[in-house]
């Protein structure tokens, strides 16, 4: 049994980790729209017909990442922007507390997510400059089976830049746009769509990790990965369909 010195000190760390977030947070209450461009001091990602801006905010000496929709045409930001913002805003709150999950900061206006900015470096294009070891993976895999825990797929991990190497060397998953929660596919069959969707986090897992430590892979783990089954082919049909028709909305 713990002794109880050591325990006060496990919940003043737990208490300092979650009282920090918090106060970060409150650095950001404030903001406005109009004063987003004000408080800018690096820009990620132009704004494209589906996809919002990224930049890097600054308040206090504390920075945090915008996803801004502001920059796209009127009826994508207001029809398809407002909706993937609120997404994304129920998938974090649903995650909050998990290590390995940006805090969420604030939602401004329905069109702007502001959140914690990680310490590290997206995987994309990484592998020309280092290597991944077998346990950045194994810790990638155990965040993904505390967020499937909590009802949630992210639906995008097979996107490099979604999966960050932390400054810790620690894995970090980020743009839960896509997110999708068990809750919306309780009925059959959605239900068994749902579970594919689960499925994709880990092959998209194994996808990354092929082009970092292939050795460390299992033979289960890639017959998995290269079998493409009539259900995964639907869903893919149906999202490209469903980008067409965003590309033609904006």
């Amino acid at each position: 049994m713990m002794n109880l010195e050591f325990q006060d000190r496990l919940r003043e760390h737990l208490n300092l980790g979650k009282t920090a977030a918090m106060v970060n947070g409150r650095f950001f209450q404030r903001l406005k729209l109009s004063r987003l461009p004000q408080r800018e001091i690096e820009v990620l990602r132009e704004p494209s017909s589906t996809r919002p801006a990224v930049w890097i905010i600054e308040q206090g000496g504390l920075r945090a990442v915008v996803k801004d929709f502001r920059g796209n045409r009127f009826l994508y930001r207001n029809i398809v922007g407002r909706f993937l913002i609120w997404r994304e805003k129920s998938a974090y709150r649903r995650l909050r507390g998990l290590k390995g999950i940006p805090v969420l900061y604030r939602e401004i206006g329905g069109l702007a997510l502001v959140v914690e900015e990680i310490q590290g470096r997206g995987l994309e294009n990484l592998e020309k400059e280092t290597q991944l070891s077998e346990d950045f993976f194994k810790e990638l895999r155990d965040l993904v089976i505390e967020v499937h825990k909590r009802g949630l797929a992210h639906c995008d991990l097979k996107r490099a830049p979604n999966v960050l190497l932390g400054n810790d060397g620690r894995p970090y998953i980020v743009d839960w746009s896509s997110a999708i929660s068990e809750r919306e596919f309780r009925f059959f069959p959605l239900k068994i769509i749902y579970r594919r969707f689960l499925l994709d986090d880990f092959n998209a897992i194994t996808k990354l990790q092929l082009r970092y430590c292939p050795e460390k892979i299992s033979l289960e783990e890639k017959e998995r990965y290269q079998q493409r089954s009539r259900s995964e082919n639907l869903i893919r049909g149906i999202r490209d369909k469903a980008r067409g028709l965003l590309k033609k909305i904006s």
